[in-house]
């Protein structure tokens, strides 16, 4: 269970975004204390994340600074693993103080049921592909061998693989995911909100007969997020204050 206010964010991947886009995705962060009691990343915080025994990415240690900060705060931070993210271990775990889990995360949220996960792999013909890798990606012997490699080399390698993914949103422009969204909704009547993140796409829509379909889009492209309460669930957009400008809202 998590506590509202809860804001949820999404594919930020710091390590490629600009110096300005990972300075307003801190910024956001810092500004939670006191506003927020729980935060969800849904994903792909960074473009690249691996574990060594003693070394993390470089470009990673701000944000995590910030998001230690929220934690210590008194905010429960919960991370879905994305695609770019999947290898988190004991540095988010009892450094930085987060609950970081690979796969989706189910619970109540406020009163609503809610399931979150990131959306990669989920698309039948589209993600054909990366569903075929994705086992390797996340085999224990690939991982250990990947962690054998000098980190200059293996981040290199790990950067120059991911381009296409980071860059892009989704051809279909979200509406794969929206509609496995509307699909799990309609059949599961329990659920009141389905979140993913993935597409690069902000979305929020009540699925005719069935619950909420949300994605709070990419914080690389524009800096939106979710804002979960009581009574309501926005899509909003960064505007120098957790508040936030208001782009959408749905009451329970």
């Amino acid at each position: 269970m998590l506590k509202a206010p809860c804001y949820i964010v999404s594919d930020t991947h710091i390590g490629v975004a600009s110096p300005d886009i990972e300075r307003s995705f801190v910024g956001f962060l810092r500004g939670l204390a006191g506003e927020a009691a729980s935060l969800v990343i849904n994903g792909d915080l960074f473009d690249f994340w691996f574990e060594w025994k003693t070394v993390i990415p470089r470009k990673s240690f701000r944000a995590l600074a910030a998001l230690a900060d929220v934690k210590e705060s008194g905010v429960e931070v919960l991370w879905v693993a994305g695609n770019h993210d999947c290898w988190g271990g004991d540095v988010l775990r009892e450094d930085v103080g987060v609950s970081y889990i690979a796969g989706p995360w189910e619970g109540t949220i406020a009163g609503w049921k809610t399931r979150i996960e990131h959306g990669d792999g989920l698309r039948e013909k589209e993600d054909r592909g990366y569903r075929m890798i994705r086992p390797i990606m996340r085999n224990k012997l690939a991982i250990r061998a990947f962690r054998m490699l000098h980190p200059d080399w293996a981040s290199h390698l790990a950067h120059g693989s991911s381009n296409a993914s980071r860059t892009y949103r989704a051809i279909d422009e979200g509406r794969g995911l929206r509609n496995l969204a509307a699909a799990q909704l309609t059949k599961s009547k329990e659920l009141d909100l389905l979140v993913y993140g993935h597409s690069h796409v902000p979305a929020l829509e009540r699925i005719e007969g069935a619950g909420i379909f949300a994605n709070a889009g990419s914080w690389l492209d524009a800096p939106t997020f979710l804002l979960l309460t009581d009574e309501s669930i926005e899509l909003l957009e960064w505007d120098g204050s957790a508040k936030g400008k208001c782009l959408n809202s749905i009451n329970r």
